[in-house]
């Protein structure tokens, strides 16, 4: 019709890019964004839960250690003797796979269905175990620099035992061991990453899965040091509170 054909319009010099997939986009860990944070969750339970039961265990090796009685004393000069000497790894190893054959020969034993040692439940046992041992030298320091003098004070108001050890010895130990508390904390975060080798999904066995998915292992193992570093920053503000709180009322003097 009048000698002209229908022109087929030509592509828009402007035309809209297919979109890549959400999943495809760094910005959301390609897809493996909910497996880091439950990583970094665990990571998290982990190491206060170990933190707690360090403590626990600090508290009671240094009584052993401080302790007049000769088999108290024998038994937590061992346990820190043995403990600080071998690497973390290794008791790890040791401790969750003796126990499990253990356990799996107890079972067998008395014809039960096998059970497995959970993951997490045995990586707090571990860790608390073996940061125990650091926390005691810690608080037997702490308790020994406390000035005997303000001991006798207390007892000499008419303060029980227990009310001089909460309301004047421990206030005081707490200000003297917050140092080493704050240095042992740091590694016992650190050191839960060794519990990856034993199945647990921390942040440091997410990452590597993460890894193997997308082929981009320096990136989520670079992502997962990132964690640990916010994980200990945040933790240097509190122990930097704590520190303004048990030095309350303490002058400070000038070197």
């Amino acid at each position: 019709m009048n000698g002209f054909e229908p022109r087929h319009e030509s592509a828009a010099p402007f035309a809209v890019r297919e979109k890549r997939p959400v999943k495809d986009s760094p910005m959301f860990l390609q897809g493996y964004g909910p497996l880091i944070l439950a990583g970094t969750w665990q990571t998290v339970k982990l190491a206060v839960l170990s933190l707690v039961l360090s403590f626990v265990l600090g508290l009671i090796g240094a009584a052993a250690k401080l302790s007049k009685n000769r088999v108290a004393y024998g038994a937590g000069t061992l346990y820190t003797t043995l403990i600080r000497g071998v690497p973390d790894l290794v008791l790890m190893l040791l401790l969750f796979y003796s126990i499990q054959i253990w356990l799996n020969d107890l079972t067998d034993m008395l014809g039960w269905d096998q059970i497995d040692i959970d993951p997490f439940l045995a990586g707090v046992v571990v860790l608390g175990f073996i940061y125990g041992a650091y926390f005691t030298e810690t608080f037997r320091g702490a308790f020994l620099a406390v000035p005997r003098g303000q001991l006798e004070a207390g007892h000499a108001y008419g303060m029980t035992n227990w009310q001089v050890f909460t309301r004047v010895m421990f206030p005081q130990m707490m200000r003297f061991a917050l140092p080493g508390i704050g240095n042992n904390w740091q590694v016992l975060v650190k050191s839960t990453a060794l519990v990856s080798i034993i199945g647990l999904a921390d942040v440091v066995k997410a990452s590597q899965d993460a890894g193997k998915g997308t082929l981009r292992f320096f990136f989520f193992t670079l992502l997962a040091g990132a964690i640990y570093l916010v994980i200990t920053t945040v933790s240097n503000f509190v122990l930097m509170y704590l520190d303004k709180r048990y030095s309350t009322g303490v002058r400070k003097a000038d070197l």
